[in-house]
């Protein structure tokens, strides 16, 4: 009995301090790590979001931008920074998905050393060609793919990167195996397609939209469920009857484990509040991330979306053998 009493007004004072501290939350600027370079679309994404957070909370949201080790590397900072609230993640596909699936020693547990704050906005994959690439659309692209499998490149930021994994679903549901050019990231593997190296990349909607615009590469098809809102003339995969394919990365708040849950609430707060403001809405869009609808916003949410997430790009780097059948 004694033991119980204890163990319980010892959780009842932590919750009491969690409370305290939240008040007070946040005395100084908060920063917000970006595992991306600077000056790329989840770099511009989060500094659009940290200003009006910031506005929110009262006190500046700080980007830091952590790149390298396919987004493990942001990651990890933000798992061995305090729980105190003051060190948070723009979570993606990259950081929480995929470090669980390639190498049997990832840097962290994307499920229990985080606290999830909420899901912000998802973003479409989409596959693009290079220019002189014979097909015209994604019919073509799938009959001349099954005929020169072995002749065939794509291109992508690096083993377990978002373009992999979506180059690998995508590749899977049409049946070949096609040679995957891994790259140091985005940049140089577009730059090698646009100069005709490669054949294709599955980019996120943000960066390819220009290339399309600009007549540089071919869209051929939408990787999601859904058209994208910059490329709304592109059909989807399943539109042109290849399914299986629903290719999307995202983006989500995540502090260190052992953050008091008033601290993520407020945080929270704030993230869903900024998600509302009507300018903001309409800058995030223009970056072809769609906004997910109010449900879907909780840490409770966030939390089983990853551990849904992690289980379907498994299957997917399963399959295109990117890692071992279990």
């Amino acid at each position: 009995m004694f033991r119980w009493w204890t163990g319980f007004c010892a959780a009842a004072l932590l919750g009491a301090g969690g409370a305290a501290q939240a008040q007070d939350y946040p005395s100084r600027p908060v920063t917000m790590v970006v595992a991306a370079a600077a000056g790329g679309p989840i770099d511009v994404f989060g500094r659009l979001l940290a200003e009006r957070m910031g506005t929110l909370l009262g006190q500046r949201v700080v980007i830091e931008n952590v790149g390298g080790g396919g987004g493990t590397l942001g990651g990890q900072r933000v798992v061995k920074a305090a729980p105190d609230g003051y060190t948070t993640l723009l979570g993606t596909l990259a950081t929480h998905a995929n470090p669980q699936l390639l190498g049997s020693k990832p840097l962290y547990n994307s499920v229990s050393d985080f606290v999830p704050v909420g899901l912000i906005a998802e973003i479409p994959l989409v596959l693009i060609a290079r220019n002189e690439f014979p097909a015209k659309s994604l019919e073509e692209f799938v009959a001349y793919a099954k005929a020169n499998a072995g002749k065939m490149n794509y291109g992508s930021a690096g083993v377990g990167s978002a373009a992999h994994l979506g180059c690998l679903m995508l590749t899977t549901a049409m049946g070949v195996e096609i040679s995957h050019v891994p790259y140091r990231g985005t940049a140089p593997a577009m730059q090698d397609l646009l100069a005709g190296r490669l054949d294709f990349i599955c980019d996120i909607s943000t960066s390819a939209v220009t290339h399309i615009a600009g007549g540089r590469v071919k869209g051929l098809a939408t990787l999601a469920n859904t058209r994208s809102p910059v490329l709304p003339d592109l059909p989807t995969a399943a539109e042109r009857g290849l399914n299986g394919v629903e290719a999307s990365t995202w983006t989500a708040i995540f502090l260190p484990k052992g953050t008091p849950a008033p601290i993520a609430a407020k945080l929270g707060e704030a993230m869903r509040g900024a998600m509302e403001t009507p300018a903001l809405r309409v800058q995030l869009e223009k970056l072809g991330a769609s906004l997910v609808a109010p449900d879907r916003r909780s840490g409770e949410y966030l939390g089983r979306y990853v551990q849904s997430e992690i289980e379907k790009w498994r299957k997917a780097a399963t399959a295109g053998g990117a890692m071992p059948q279990e």
